[in-house]
């Protein structure tokens, strides 16, 4: 698939074991037209969730915690990814999405991701 990492790998580096994760992860995982892939990306303070098709190689549908609406909600990191999660099914859904495949990224489901999951199961998409 062509999937490659230049990342010197010392112990200890939390990076790269996340890079090896991802790796393993997305040997497995690929989007198609049908399903599509719902990949989670997870930084210190924010969340986006793309629903991406591999084999046309374009993102179908985006949310992010950036977005202004999310930026004035009150609450904790995990509650506005549960709600980036919702956005993201809304917009699959209007765009013809039914069904994806959840792509965690190398992070452990735990917390945040899992938050974004829920909350796209919640609105209807089927992961």
């Amino acid at each position: 698939m062509g999937i490659g990492i230049n990342r010197r790998v010392r112990r200890g580096d939390k990076r790269a074991a996340r890079d090896r994760r991802h790796l393993r992860v997305r040997k497995k995982i690929s989007g198609t037209p049908q399903r599509p892939r719902l990949v989670v990306t997870r930084s210190l303070r924010h969340m986006v969730a793309q629903v991406v098709d591999d084999t046309a190689g374009h993102t179908i549908v985006s949310a992010t915690s950036m977005e202004s609406d999310l930026r004035s909600m009150e609450g904790d990191k995990t509650a506005k990814a549960r709600k980036v999660g919702e956005l993201v099914a809304e917009r699959a859904k209007s765009a013809g999405v039914e069904s994806v495949v959840f792509d965690r990224a190398g992070n452990r489901y735990h917390g945040r991701v899992a938050a974004v999951a829920e909350g796209a199961r919640e609105s209807g998409l089927q992961l």
